[in-house]
């Protein structure tokens, strides 16, 4: 292409010593005309397979004042080659919270075809990069079947290398899910990294790297500023949550003092701490009434206000005829709940 540029200039220098000024400087315009016309597109900008035509013309004033005479040079072709880059970010604005021994926990990412040509990219996932704190296990890749960027479970597609790698049309992006299982060692505030990476089917390399004759739409394929080749990393975050239960108790005597004797009252105190950066959900506290004692009827306090003996009424509190429960409903770490009941000694 570049050789057959080089011999239409040189046939324009020829044109332009014979030519009076007029036609010299058309010959000029249109010359320049085609130096524009020539310079190469870059991804988003033309599509590859494109063919730019040119032709050149040249008008000089006809022999003793006849009419302008006007003739094209060659037509010259130039088919745009397909420029092979690809960008691959997190859709996810920070870590992700998940919790130990979870499984199906899913990072999303966007990949998008910034080349100028269709082209197909295989993608794969990396749970085990060095320096994070924990590694996830890799389940599946998932690509967004039906666009709306949210996981659907048996709507969406697993994605399996070589036999549906999304082929995506110039500027054209999907949606990439990855699924992993969280270890049940992962610690409280510890954080797992997962890349995804996705390369051109054409090849990738060295910006400036040509593939003959393996464009999009029949050009040669040159590897783009990206190397053909795109990564990028989400995150884990380990949300979890300790119970601890502390249980201590206190004598009333018949006498004043606190000594165990029949008749005296135990008051039993039970003080659940839930620590770390997560919520224990539907936290419960029961306590089964002690041998040689009976439970003291309405005696149940949570946070020092009193709750009724019914499992059926509206408040957290009951007690069943053997034990006495609470029901705390989600707790979040870094809170305390204090229950007390009585019993006296038979």
């Amino acid at each position: 292409m570049n050789y057959s540029l080089l011999q239409d200039c040189r046939r324009s220098s020829d044109l332009l010593a014979v030519l009076p000024v007029s036609g010299r400087l058309a010959l000029a315009v249109g010359t320049a005309w085609l130096a524009m016309a020539a310079t190469p597109a870059y991804a988003a900008g033309t599509i590859a397979g494109t063919d730019i035509i040119n032709v050149a013309q040249a008008t000089y004033d006809g022999p003793e004042g006849g009419e302008p005479v006007t003739i094209d040079s060659n037509t010259v072709t130039i088919k745009v080659d397909e420029l092979l880059d690809v960008t691959v970010v997190s859709n996810d604005p920070g870590d992700v919270t998940t919790a130990p021994g979870t499984a199906a926990q899913v990072l999303s990412y966007q990949l998008t075809n910034t080349g100028n040509g269709s082209e197909a990219f295989t993608l794969s996932a990396d749970t085990a990069k060095p320096g994070d704190e924990f590694d996830t296990t890799f389940e599946q890749i998932i690509l967004d079947t039906n666009g709306n960027g949210v996981y659907d479970p048996g709507v969406d597609t697993i994605y399996t290398p070589g036999t549906n790698d999304p082929v995506l049309a110039p500027d054209e992006s999907v949606t990439v899910f990855i699924l992993s299982s969280i270890p049940a060692s992962a610690n409280d505030t510890q954080r797992a990294e997962i890349e995804l990476s996705a390369v051109a089917n054409t090849g990738n390399g060295t910006p400036g790297d040509m593939f003959a004759g393996l464009g999009d739409g029949g050009g040669d394929a040159v590897v783009g500023s990206t190397g053909a080749s795109g990564e990028s990393s989400g995150f884990f975050v380990i949300q979890a949550a300790e119970l601890t239960l502390l249980k201590s108790a206190t004598i009333v005597d018949p006498f004043g003092g606190e000594e165990a004797v029949p008749g005296a009252v135990i008051v039993y105190q039970l003080v659940a701490t839930v620590t770390g950066t997560g919520d224990l959900p539907n936290l419960a506290i029961s306590d089964d009434i002690p041998a040689d004692t009976t439970y003291k009827a309405g005696s149940i306090t949570l946070e020092g206000a009193a709750l009724t003996d019914d499992a059926s009424d509206a408040d957290a509190g009951a007690f069943d005829g053997g034990s006495i429960g609470v029901s705390l409903g989600t707790i979040p770490g870094g809170q305390t709940r204090t229950i007390t009941f009585q019993v006296t000694i038979d």
